[in-house]
């Protein structure tokens, strides 16, 4: 079977304001070296799917130039990963208006590539699939349309689309995000389906996971009219219309689409038994080659953190940290913070603004520091009011944790 993957990632990615006013959501970076494309396109290569089609639309240019400058494939393979931006053609003058008017805008590129089925996946989830076994399930079932779910607790299941399916795992209906009581009421897996594939019995609900394959000329046929969005329209209609099937799903997934799940994420990953682990040698997630010198630790006390290349740190305390590429840190002191790093060419110091880095005597805590930030020396970023939101000069609260955007500079003694 001929499989075309498109990657949704055009959306404003506002829930991850203020790291997405310079960039879209899917070039967010991610874990100190990667960025969030690289979790779907990594997936996908090693399930043996290479020819994608990312989508576009806002803050695209970094996006553009990562995927240009990470993923070619030599002259001998027929693979691709290619960006298709949001344009104004003749026959459409408008923006995509949702997920599935972007796909729609774009059937004639996925089309006449003539493959039997696409894989519709979104860019803002960190999680590791075969998305070959998918396919074996969708072709086992005599499925039209396969989506992916995941178990989750009633808490949980207002959040996403909530899955209703048969004894046999057919999905009968399909609700987008159930937000009460009443609203769930009798979305629970059939007790027997539950206990023959192993599904945990405090978590009687499925989740879809934003990923769908469709038969090449049922995604056309769903595409057809004017519904804009696959989860609260096209979904919905293609149970109705459709037969499809669900793929159960097991292992780590989070949707990382809001400041307090991507800090989440992140905590995850210096936890003593990660769920999700970047080391894993059998399923390596790809990024761009940068070719940057091991870390440089002096006078350095670390524990439960991941320091990235090219990284130099003198007489800091890092605990439950995660240290981007090129980060400068200077007798500082950093617990649960995600420190992004910086860029190649970061921009030129102001007068008067501090070094770029972490300055001497900072304290961070609870913080996201976004890339070529400038902490000044002194400054305390600890939240020590408890605020859930609120914002300041360079600074920003989101869901209780702090975040200083990319280029921000935070003046000397500071204390947020």
């Amino acid at each position: 079977m001929d499989v075309i993957t498109v990657i949704l990632g055009g959306g404003r990615g506002t829930r991850l304001d203020p790291l997405t006013r310079l960039r879209s959501k899917p070039a967010v970076p991610l874990a100190g070296k990667y960025r969030l494309i690289d979790v779907p396109i990594s997936n996908a290569l090693h399930s043996g799917l290479d020819r994608v089609f990312v989508l576009t639309q806002f803050n695209s240019v970094s996006l553009h130039r990562h995927i240009v400058s990470t993923y070619r494939f030599d002259s001998f393979s027929r693979g691709f990963i290619d960006v298709l931006a949001a344009q104004q053609t003749p026959a459409d003058g408008r923006w995509y208006q949702g997920t599935a008017d972007a796909v729609r805008q774009n059937l004639g590129f996925i089309s006449e590539l003539r493959a039997d089925l696409a894989l519709i996946l979104s860019g803002d989830h960190l999680y590791r699939c075969d998305y070959g076994a998918v396919v074996r399930d969708h072709l086992a079932h005599g499925a039209e349309v396969t989506l992916c779910v995941l178990p989750c607790t009633a808490e949980e299941i207002g959040g996403y689309g909530a899955v209703r399916v048969d004894a046999a795992g057919r999905v009968v209906e399909f609700r987008e995000k159930p937000a009460g009581p009443a609203a769930r009421e009798g979305m629970e897996v059939p007790r027997a389906l539950a206990e023959e594939c192993g599904l945990p019995a405090d978590r009687p609900y499925l989740a879809s996971m934003g990923i769908y394959l469709f038969d090449q000329r049922v995604l056309e046929e769903c595409l057809r009219g004017e519904a804009n969005d696959f989860g609260h329209e096209v979904m919905p209609q293609a149970v109705e219309r459709c037969r499809v099937q669900a793929h159960f799903f097991s292992g780590y997934w989070r949707d990382i689409g809001t400041i307090g799940a991507f800090f989440d994420a992140h905590m995850d990953l210096v936890g003593p038994n990660p769920l999700f682990d970047f080391h894993d040698p059998d399923w390596v997630i790809y990024t761009h080659p940068r070719y940057l010198p091991g870390a440089r630790l002096t006078g350095v006390q670390a524990d439960r953190s991941i320091v990235s290349d090219g990284v130099k740190i003198v007489d800091s305390e890092l605990e439950e940290a995660i240290i981007g590429i090129r980060s400068r840190i200077r007798s500082a002191t950093i617990r649960r913070s995600l420190i992004m790093g910086l860029d190649e060419d970061y921009p030129d110091a102001p007068p008067g603004a501090p070094p770029v880095g972490i300055g001497e005597g900072a304290v961070i805590e609870n913080a996201i520091v976004d890339k070529n930030a400038r902490i000044g020396a002194g400054v305390r970023i600890e939240n020590r009011a408890g605020l859930r939101e609120a914002e300041g000069e360079g600074w920003v609260i989101r869901d209780g944790i702090t975040v200083v955007p990319k280029n921000a500079i935070i003046p000397d003694g500071t204390v947020v």
